[in-house]
């Protein structure tokens, strides 16, 4: 068993009858979703689930999970998701799925929020691997894009197989390189306050453990105020 489905057995173990429990987007959360589905099938696990995609909600049907649409529920017990990248006070990047909106709001309307991820994902400072996304309103997008320049971004509008990339909520995604001296706090307030912006990847202060698979063994982190 490879160290993504390690972790996802390991989270799956600790999901409790009864709950309410959001399902991320991506490879980990995929296997996140199959070893929640065996649970539910093999020992009668009695839950609800609630996806942050529609790949997932697809997903999470094909494997036998009882579902709720997001707009049925106003909270949840648990959300369990991947990162592209957690920093040492773990803060995450988010978005290279292209559901930030559903994402963030799972996130934030949880009681506790697992992240899922193996030691490629940790990294020194935000933005050091992947780009940070920005989604924002099509009409919006070239002002945003200029206003994201003026912070010093260097800025792409994300392509998609054919053309421009739509996200789920009908945004576009503005990828954006920052100076390594902006912290992810600084960042965070900037992007948060431009005129246009639905939701961009940064998930600052919402993680409550980080579940870290290493060449088989399982730690959990978590942060600093924890």
């Amino acid at each position: 068993m490879n160290d993504k489905a390690l972790v996802a057995e390991h989270a799956a173990r600790q999901v409790e009858d009864g709950m309410i429990v959001g399902l991320g987007t991506g490879s980990t959360a995929d296997c996140f979703i199959e070893a929640l589905a065996r649970r539910h099938r093999d020992e009668g696990l009695k839950i609800t689930t609630v996806a942050s995609s529609p790949i997932s909600t697809i997903k999470a049907r094909r494997a036998g999970l009882p579902q709720v649409a997001l707009e049925q529920i106003d909270r949840l017990d648990l959300y369990v998701d991947g990162a592209d990248e957690v920093t040492p006070d773990l803060t995450l990047l988010k978005g290279r799925g292209q559901d930030l909106v559903r994402e963030k709001l799972l996130a934030r309307a949880s009681g506790r929020f697992w992240v899922l991820v193996d030691a490629s994902k940790r990294v020194s400072r935000l933005g050091e691997r992947f780009p940070i996304p920005v989604e924002v309103w099509p009409f919006a997008w070239m002002a945003v894009k200029a206003r994201l320049e003026e912070l010093g971004a260097q800025v792409a509008l994300r392509q998609g197989p054919a053309g421009v990339a739509v996200t789920s909520a009908g945004g576009m995604v503005l990828d954006c390189r920052f100076d390594p001296s902006l912290d992810a706090a600084a960042l965070n307030r900037r992007i948060n306050d431009l005129p246009g912006v639905l939701e961009h990847g940064i998930f600052l202060d919402l993680t409550d453990t980080v579940w870290l698979a290493e060449q088989g063994r399982i730690s959990a982190l978590h942060p600093p105020s924890h």
